[in-house]
């Protein structure tokens, strides 16, 4: 802006008619589109996401929805992005360079490239600017670690949630089976009046009726739901039919595989299930456990990251130096588990955050990590031993603890959503 403001200067000092002659050939370089809180989405920022989800809607072969309609989801997204992204900032949320090497280090081998610079230059020669495909992994990475601190730490699952969970399933008939998903998610916002919601409903059975119509399940998820697996055709997967809560398994009892639900209603908002496939799981399970315990620093608004790294990498030079592990626990963990001397007991795979996971599943026996960084702040994880066991008699408790957590936390997020958007201040400009 201020160098527009110095040359307009400067045609003004060249006289009337050489200002005048710019007005007229004078047209804007970008728009702002949105305002959100202190910033702004414009029109070009737009329309280069636009470019991208197109182009990756027609890498998977899904039939572009009306131009429209999927501009309408791309910004909403954009929106949701950005709000995420200054809450990160307020609250001392941050993915430093080393940690963010080792994620795109990570996606190079999942896309099966030796290293990270030929994974780059493929990027680059697909025309993707590198630059931004970088820090659109930050930001993934950020997004992931405030659901992480701000909604899955916060989850609470009772026996009594379980007991209920499982007395559910045992009425439904479809124990050891397994059912392949996609899902569209019409959000309605928290403070909803009667007539938006209406509105909202209105949306989705537009999107159911178009599926009934012949469109395709990928085509009307991309431009209707406001689920994250939008952009990937809604699938969820396979899932455990015991895992699904009753809103989804009662109506999927009696579907046959292709077919579709009836517009579903939850505190989130308006849902539709497609059934793709079904498949039996009647096989016995075995799993790897570890018996883990750990020391957690937590870091808050008034804890930053760097004071509470600096913390634990004390007490990891005293461990080394001989210290107790048990007793360093008691004396600074900020965990529940701090007095039994940060013990966590058997942990089977699943049950603790990918980070915590991926850096105890890499252990000897005995060893201690390195610091590890989750949602929850920093940690250092000891392994005390491993065992193969047969969990036949706790599969169905674990399987429902998992299910409900599953739910609560997409439920949780998509509530703690709706409150960050309903703080914020949106103004939407053509």
């Amino acid at each position: 802006m201020l160098k527009i403001r110095i040359a307009l200067a400067l045609l003004l000092l060249a006289g009337p008619a050489a200002a005048a002659d710019v007005a007229k050939s004078a047209r804007p370089i970008d728009d702002i589109r949105v305002v959100v809180n202190e910033e702004v989405i414009t029109r070009l920022e737009l329309d280069e996401r636009m470019r991208l989800v197109i182009s990756q809607l027609q890498r998977q072969g899904t039939r572009l929805p009306d131009t429209a309609i999927l501009e309408k989801q791309v910004l909403e997204r954009m929106i949701m992005e950005k709000l995420q992204m200054q809450f990160a900032r307020e609250t001392g949320v941050q993915v430093d360079d080393v940690q963010l090497e080792g994620a795109l280090q990570r996606i190079a081998m999942q896309n099966k490239f030796p290293s990270l610079p030929a994974f780059r230059a493929k990027l680059e020669k697909d025309g993707v600017d590198f630059a931004k495909f970088r820090e659109e992994i930050r930001g993934e990475m950020l997004t992931g670690r405030l659901r992480e601190r701000e909604v899955d730490s916060k989850l609470v699952i009772s026996e009594a949630d379980i007991e209920a969970f499982l007395a559910t399933q045992a009425t439904q008939g479809n124990k050891g089976e397994e059912l392949k998903l996609a899902h569209i998610l019409v959000v309605v916002p928290e403070q909803a009046t009667a007539a938006s919601i209406r509105n909202y409903q209105r949306k989705a059975e537009e999107a159911l009726a178009k599926l009934q119509g012949g469109a395709p399940f990928s085509q009307v998820a991309a431009g209707y739901s406001d689920a994250r697996d939008a952009l990937q055709g809604g699938e969820l997967g396979w899932r455990p039919a015991n895992q699904l809560p009753a809103l989804f398994s009662e109506p999927l009892a009696d579907m046959k595989a292709g077919e579709l639900s009836p517009l579903l209603r939850s505190p989130s908002g308006f849902h539709i299930i497609k059934l793709l496939e079904r498949r039996s799981s009647d096989t016995p399970v075995f799993i790897t456990q570890t018996h883990a315990r750990h020391i957690l620093i937590k870091t808050s608004e008034l804890v930053p990251e760097s004071e509470a790294k600096a913390r634990l990498q004390e007490i990891k030079r005293r461990i080394d130096k001989g210290a107790d592990f048990a007793e360093q626990a008691r004396l600074y963990s900020e965990d529940g588990s701090a007095a039994q001397g940060g013990d966590l007991s058997w942990i089977s795979p699943g049950e603790t955050v990918p980070q915590f996971e991926q850096a105890m599943d890499a252990l000897k026996i005995g060893q201690v990590s390195g610091l590890v960084q989750s949602g929850f702040g920093w940690h250092l994880i000891q392994v005390l031993a491993r065992r193969d066991t047969d969990i036949s008699a706790e599969q169905k408790k674990q399987q429902a603890r998992q299910a409900i957590r599953t739910y609560k936390s997409e439920d949780a997020y998509q509530d703690w959503l709706r409150q960050l958007r309903d703080r914020a201040f949106i103004e939407y400009r053509e």
